[in-house]
């Protein structure tokens, strides 16, 4: 893409300009990068690929970008050393204008998926084909999500559970269901594989740590997040032959794209055993000494499954909506604090896999459909979608949704004039809702009794895990 100035923008090294697709993708946040890169990355190998990163109040930081790109394909590989300088809103939309790529996925958080989205059906002409989708887990459905990626072509989702439910939601809303397939990148068997199908680790370490993938918002309490942290500790007492590894998403400073009110880093013991370490960095590193893997519900449970290391989804807190655990029920993964002390881990169940992010590779059919719309694309029957929002206001309301999404990132006068008028009329609202829900209180999220790996019926010698002390037993309800 033509631009002045420095580059900006992470163009495969290969395209020559005139043969095969160019697919762009555009990326923010941690998550969003990290997922956006990787998908890109599993593209047919006809295409050719460019990353854009839009700068909002929640964009990656290098590092985190650098972590976001590693192990992509030799198209992007080079992002791992050199993450583009972040572009703002217009600056990103005049490239998509100024030479129009075939597709763009459309990999960043939803107020500004919803912007970007918008604004290339403005002012992009013969606009190229709008993909986007969810980084990680994202069932059950989300109205949210769908909301704001109406008016792009095609939503991608990662097991068929995802697509029934999206497909129910939308329908139920009024949406006409734009959903595709996409193996989950992290879910896909590691390049790293034997001709016997066992994981190559990294032949410089033995394994020899438990790893936990923290998340900024779950469990969401500081009395919750201190209990984790309790448990962890614990267990590398009891297990001094292991590192147990807290792994975060951030250093102090940087951003995520879920807020993170209690890092784990501040709730660490001052009389922590020395083998407990708080550490960032890839997720794959990680992974190359684990020996397991435990969560509340981080999307590295499933990369840990791609590579066979047995896992551990923590109930302890029970099993609902907000804890993004209810599609492990029945997983074969479920345990608690008991289970984490005592050393005792899940293996994923054979009926739950093809249904759940470990289908068969042939039934991904994302790229398949970007194609043919491409081709409509080529030929000017590329049809547009309707956005779900009904709501009216013309160039003020477009004004008020770029501030909401941009933040202080929107320097416009018209911004700030939307902010001063909206934002009263935003408050109000919000009481609205808070009082109809005092009156008719929303049915509560599905909450489940916690599930242990002695429950598993798979696991017989799972008692001996049972073992753990006392004070983690009392600790743990």
């Amino acid at each position: 893409m033509r631009a002045d100035g420095p580059v900006t923008t992470a163009r495969s090294h290969d395209r020559d300009g005139t043969a095969g697709r160019l697919v762009v993708g555009i990326v923010d946040t941690d998550s969003f990068a990290k997922w956006g890169a990787h998908l890109l990355a599993a593209a047919p190998a006809d295409w050719s690929l460019e990353l854009l990163v839009v700068h909002t109040p929640r964009t990656a930081s290098p590092a985190q970008l650098r972590s976001a790109f590693r192990g992509l394909d030799d198209r992007l590989a080079h992002l791992t050393t050199e993450p583009p300088a972040p572009l703002d809103v217009d600056a990103v939309v005049e490239r998509l204008r100024q030479d129009p790529p075939d597709a763009v996925l459309v990999s960043v958080i939803g107020p500004v998926a919803e912007l970007l989205i918008e604004e290339v059906h403005r002012r992009v002409p013969r606009r190229p084909v709008l993909v986007t989708g969810l980084p990680g887990i994202s069932f059950p459905a989300k109205w949210k999500g769908v909301f704001s990626r109406a008016r792009a072509d095609l939503f991608v989702l990662h097991s068929h559970r995802e697509v029934r439910d999206y497909e129910a939601l939308a329908t139920e809303n009024g949406v006409e269901p734009f959903f595709a397939l996409a193996t989950l990148p992290f879910a896909a068997a590691p390049a790293r594989t034997a001709p016997n199908g066992t994981v190559r680790r990294s032949p410089a370490r033995t394994p020899d740590s438990v790893v936990f993938a923290a998340q900024p918002s779950v469990p969401p309490t500081r009395d919750e997040r201190a209990r984790v942290v309790h448990w962890l500790a614990e267990t590398a007492r009891q297990h001094p032959e292991w590192r147990v590894v807290v792994k975060t998403r951030a250093v102090a400073g940087e951003q995520q794209t879920h807020r993170e009110a209690f890092p784990y880093a501040d709730l660490v013991p001052a009389d922590a055993p020395p083998n407990l370490v708080v550490a960032t960095g890839p997720m794959a590193t990680h992974l190359d000494r684990a020996v397991a893997l435990v969560t509340i519900s981080s999307t590295a449970v499933l990369e840990a499954v791609a590579r066979g290391i047995p896992a551990l989804t923590l109930t302890d807190f029970g099993i609902s909506r907000p804890l993004i655990n209810e599609v492990f029920v029945d997983s074969g993964l479920e345990g608690d604090a008991i289970d984490l002390v005592g050393g005792v881990f899940g293996t994923v169940r054979p009926d739950w896999r093809r249904d759940n992010y470990f289908h068969q590779e042939s039934d991904d059919d994302w790229a398949i459909r970007t194609d043919r719309l491409m081709a409509l694309r080529d030929v000017g029957a590329l049809v547009d979608r309707p956005a779900a929002r009904r709501s009216r206001g013309g160039v003020f309301r477009r004004a008020w949704e770029r501030k909401n999404a941009l933040g202080p990132a929107d320097q416009s006068v018209l911004g700030l004039v939307a902010l001063v008028a909206g934002v009263p009329v935003r408050t109000a609202k919000r009481l609205v809702r808070q009082v109809v829900r005092l009156v008719r209180p929303p049915a509560p999220a599905v909450v489940r009794a916690p599930r242990t790996q002695r429950q598993q019926a798979h696991a017989p010698d799972a008692a001996e895990g049972a073992t753990a002390t006392t004070a983690v037993a009392a600790t743990t309800r």
